[in-house]
């Protein structure tokens, strides 16, 4: 609780490989009073560690898709409906957060409570194109050549090398050493424009005024879309620092390098010293033994949800149609009649 809000985190659930980092960090934290993960996924053994997690900490509950209808980011609008408290202040993080400044849900929670103007506020994210825009126009991260603020740029966002630079670049002289207040500085409101939202913070109340219905593109409509209809900015807390992983251009990359062993290689070592996280971190560790212990007979006799995916289109049909579906929107009018 703060200031008379509950506090819930939300994960759109995900990949046990980048969540045993994530999942300490949050039920730790004494501000916040429930963990959602939301179960987007088919894979039996990152639910049955989602389950396990469950029964251990009363503070994490598992919300199950909506529509029963699981198709990786185009699932996961559904699940926004349920986030719509007024006594509420929601915190999204990606699955794949891999490392939170110490003090991070206290302080973002605090800057969200006073400044009620913005539709969501995001903290300074190492990897993702907004944050690395704003650290090179500060002078932070040494690009060679000048990025712009474009939200699909091919560096910042699908660059596999960039990004495991940008890693390494923070690792080796921000995190090892603790030294990564050095990359706070100031806050950015920014409007009409998408960014990626690895996390956000919003009031239960601004989308219960629309009844939580997110459309499409959970991304697009909750930076750019909504905000803009309602005449109101977002912005970068630039007090609070957290790190992705990765973009899906960039997974293939980076999950063959060791950065995502580096980030728990230092997790493991910071939280030994600490006796509620060293708890915390044991168990998470024994649940990801088990899962990944359990034979392929053990795992088809474990519960799967009632889910569904759509029939997956042949991906030479799907290349053709779409280059079809393309030339006719090139010889059509851009306004409709």
């Amino acid at each position: 609780m703060k200031n008379n809000y509950k506090i819930v985190c939300n994960t759109a659930a995900g990949r046990r490989r980048y969540m045993q980092y994530l999942v300490p960090q949050v039920v730790s934290c004494d501000i916040v009073d429930r963990y959602d993960i939301w179960v987007n996924t088919m894979n039996i053994r990152d639910i049955e560690f989602f389950r396990m997690l469950a029964k251990q900490y009363p503070k994490i509950r598992l919300v199950w898709q909506p529509n029963g209808i699981i198709d990786g980011n185009k699932s996961i609008n559904a699940f926004y409906e349920d986030c719509c408290d007024e006594d509420t202040i929601y915190i999204k993080l990606d699955d794949d957060i891999v490392w939170i400044e110490p003090g991070y849900f206290e302080k973002i929670v605090q800057f969200r409570i006073d400044n009620p103007q913005y539709f969501v506020v995001s903290p300074m994210v190492i990897n993702n194109q907004k944050t690395s825009y704003v650290f090179q126009c500060e002078g932070l991260l040494p690009i060679k050549r000048y990025r712009r603020a474009d939200p699909f740029d091919k560096i910042l966002l699908k660059s596999g090398k960039f990004a495991k630079e940008l890693h390494q670049w923070f690792i080796d002289n921000y995190l090892i050493n603790n030294e990564y207040t050095k990359l706070h500085c100031g806050n950015y409101p920014m409007g009409i424009t998408r960014f990626s939202i690895n996390s956000i913070v919003w009031f239960g109340s601004q989308l219960k005024a629309f009844g939580g219905i997110v459309t499409d593109d959970d991304e697009e409509f909750m930076s750019s879309i909504k905000p803009t209809l309602l005449g109101q900015s977002n912005c970068l807390f630039g007090g609070a620092l957290i790190a992705h992983f990765a973009f899906g251009p960039q997974r293939k990359k980076l999950d063959n390098t060791d950065l995502l062993n580096q980030y728990g290689t230092y997790l493991h070592d910071t939280w030994s010293h600490d006796p509620r996280l060293k708890e915390i971190d044991s168990y998470v560790q024994h649940c990801m033994k088990t899962v990944d212990g359990y034979t392929e007979e053990e795992c088809r006799n474990l519960e799967l949800p009632p889910y569904k995916t759509p029939v997956k289109e042949n991906k030479l049909k799907h290349r053709l149609r779409f280059l079809w579906e393309r030339y006719l929107y090139y010889k059509k009018p851009y306004l409709k009649p």
